[in-house]
């Protein structure tokens, strides 16, 4: 493992993401996180961009020895790690396939991603995150996933509702950030919410509501261990505590149902850096979401952002010695192709 400051070969970290927020979105996020982030990079000797997808070149011409170039910068997998999480918001949809794509090209060109493909998959669809982690300490929320398109108004999506109790809660099964989160109190609302839903062809989740006041969660897991919780409350009258709906954030100690609960994600989600979101109905925890790229918000009250600070840094550690450790692994796998 590297000293706290001493990078080893690793350089720089590139953070593919779509090019397509709004000035006024784009400068949110850039005084939210992205600033925060090329600081901490730089505090820990690496060097942090974001980039598009189609800032990436590949010249495969050469078997066994393909080059990658970030903006005509030329990268290797020993200088240079890719964090590829999906983004999948409506106006990012054009470019999920892009985003797939090239976190595959570089994963097989031998670059150490974070987030592998496979994660974004199992991350991103609400219910593949259920299915693939049955069996968790903490229930999972119980979900029916329903598509939409031509034939929504035809309802054959309601053989699934028998066991549906109301109301519910109707999200898109792969956005995030509180978006597209509705209350159904019949079954003839989520026809009405499929039917918009129908517009995007924006595949919908359907869960049980938990009740007004529901907190949200949020447990930062970095190298497999609880690092901090982000509780997320609700604003009077709103079925989601998201801070884009009006919810208010606290970082608070971590519970010690939720922190039990994390080695079991931590066995199952491989990953440096990933965060679980549970929501606790005022008797129960319930196992939400697992977010690989969860947002890690400001504290407000701290003009120094020290918690969002320190968890970044640890995240940015971690994913500094996970990159070491697959460096390790892949000169000894090396050693002993050569010695066979």
């Amino acid at each position: 493992m590297n000293a706290p400051n001493d990078p080893g070969p690793l350089r720089r970290m590139i953070w593919v993401f779509p090019d397509r927020e709004s000035t006024r979105t784009g400068a949110m996020w850039k005084h939210y996180f992205w600033d925060l982030y090329g600081e901490v990079a730089e505090e820990l000797g690496m060097n942090w961009t974001r980039h598009s997808p189609d800032a990436v070149t590949v010249d495969g011409t050469v078997p066994g020895r393909p080059r990658v170039w970030v903006d005509e910068q030329e990268v290797t997998p020993e200088d240079t790690l890719f964090i590829t999480a999906l983004y999948s918001l409506p106006y990012q949809s054009m470019d999920i396939f892009n985003q797939y794509a090239l976190c595959t090209v570089l994963e097989q060109a031998g670059f150490y991603l974070p987030f592998p493909a496979q994660a974004s998959l199992i991350g991103n669809d609400k219910l593949a995150t259920v299915l693939h982690l049955e069996g968790s300490p903490v229930p999972p929320i119980p979900t029916v996933r329903i598509g939409t398109g031509r034939d929504t108004g035809k309802h054959l999506y309601e053989v699934a509702l028998a066991n549906m109790t109301y109301p519910a809660i109707v999200k898109p099964a792969g956005w995030c950030g509180g978006g597209g989160v509705n209350l159904a109190r019949s079954a003839e609302d989520v026809r009405g919410l499929a039917s918009l839903a129908q517009g995007g062809d924006t595949t919908l989740v359907i869960q049980p509501y938990l009740g007004d006041g529901t907190v949200d969660h949020r447990v930062y897991v970095i190298d497999g261990r609880p690092h901090a919780v982000l509780r997320r409350i609700p604003e009077d009258g709103s079925p989601v505590a998201n801070a884009s709906r009006g919810g208010t954030m606290e970082f608070a100690p971590v519970p010690p149902e939720l922190a039990a609960a994390t080695a079991w994600f931590a066995e199952r989600v491989a990953l440096p850096f990933f965060c679980v979101d549970f929501l606790f109905d005022g008797e129960r925890y319930w196992f939400s979401e697992l977010e690989p790229d969860g947002v890690i918000a400001p504290d407000l009250d701290d003009p120094q952002r020290t918690v969002q600070r320190g968890i970044t840094r640890a995240r940015f550690t971690a994913y500094r010695d996970a990159h070491a450790k697959w460096l390790a692994g892949r000169g000894h796998r090396r050693q002993e192709g050569a010695s066979a």
